[in-house]
């Protein structure tokens, strides 16, 4: 069965099936309603419903209360319609450019390797190319479990069949240490869909950007900093990326040979439990330290909630316009339903 959605946008309603949220209908569409994990977890996604129905699905009550559902908001990643809808995002942010509409893909893993402490580099080749902008992430499907889990893009646009993922082992996760670092082989299909995300660089900018990963949050700022350096997007990249040890980092020599290449991009790997000849400490302390004045200054931070929040304090003791501060976290994926018994 499927429901009319009307946006409060003014645009033509579009067509929302009831067994999919609200979000995934719209992006089908091709129509933008604001998101950021696509999993219940991070509240960007919250849309005030006008008139109509929906089934809130599985929710957190620390990201949406009862009180709130009460009052006619929901996830629009999570919430379903039981009948026409007309609702409200209560953000108004918007892709600062291209929208790319939401699609099923399958393809074949051709390279599967570890790259770093508990961190593996998985690169799919898809039977037909994804549209999608530097940053953004796709949702791999879990075989047998119709679960999905969300990995960056790590290339960049240009390569829109084949797809790069640094994936990070999870204790006793379904689809890392159940799959990726299990039964995963190359050779094996796999299915996806893509692209998700408002984390994005796409536009040129004349200020210089910062950026700055934790673990795999290096993904999609590797996609940015090869995207924004191939369309000239910005007049200089300095990239912050952080971890425990040496056994942390990793593509360290594409990096130290990109900033050979070309004099717009540094690159600055930071540990904070061990010494070494390289910057030691807090990632955020270390850009602290290296600019007495990030005013006139972009930054893109991605990685742990907690790296994301100290990133955003640094930057901000160091005079960096909110506006101009654009921050993805990663979270863990809720685990799986469990299964009514017989």
């Amino acid at each position: 069965m499927e429901h009319s959605v009307t946006v409060s946008d003014g645009e033509q309603p579009f067509r929302a099936a009831a067994n999919r949220s609200v979000l995934e209908s719209a992006l089908r569409e091709n129509r933008w309603l604001p998101h950021a994990c696509s999993q219940g977890t991070c509240g960007t996604c919250k849309i005030r419903v006008l008139c109509g129905e929906v089934d809130h699905g599985r929710v957190d009550d620390a990201v949406l209360s009862e009180a709130e559902r009460a009052s006619g908001l929901a996830l629009a990643c999570q919430a379903s319609p039981r009948t026409d809808l007309t609702v409200a995002p209560l953000s108004e942010t918007a892709p600062a450019g291209p929208r790319h509409p939401l699609r099923d893909h399958t393809g074949t893993v051709l390279e599967l390797a570890d790259i770093a402490r508990c961190t593996r580099r998985l690169v799919v080749e898809l039977d037909e190319p994804m549209e999608f902008s530097a940053g953004q992430y796709a949702e791999l499907i879990v075989p047998g479990s119709g679960v999905a889990r969300q990995y960056s893009m790590a290339n960049p646009p240009f390569e829109s069949r084949r797809l790069e993922f640094h994936v990070r082992k999870v204790d006793g996760g379904l689809a890392t240490e159940g799959w990726i670092f299990g039964s995963l082989r190359p050779g094996d299909r796999i299915e996806l869909r893509g692209p998700l995300g408002q984390f994005a660089l796409v536009r040129p900018q004349g200020e210089p950007a910062i950026l700055i990963g934790g673990g795999t949050g290096l993904a999609p700022l590797k996609s940015i900093v090869r995207h924004a350096l191939s369309e000239d997007l910005v007049p200089g990249i300095d990239l912050y990326h952080g971890g425990r040890g040496q056994a942390d980092l990793y593509d360290v020599d594409f990096f130290r040979a990109l900033e050979a290449a070309d004099s717009r991009f540094r690159y600055h790997p930071v540990l904070s439990e061990e010494q070494w000849d390289g910057a030691t400490g807090m990632v955020t302390d270390v850009v602290l330290d290296d600019f007495a004045s990030c005013r006139g200054r972009s930054a893109y931070l991605c990685g742990p909630p907690a790296m994301v929040t100290a990133a955003v304090k640094a930057l901000k003791r160091r005079r960096m316009a909110p506006r101009s501060i654009f921050k993805e976290e990663f979270t863990v994926g809720a685990a799986p339903p469990a299964m009514s018994p017989a």
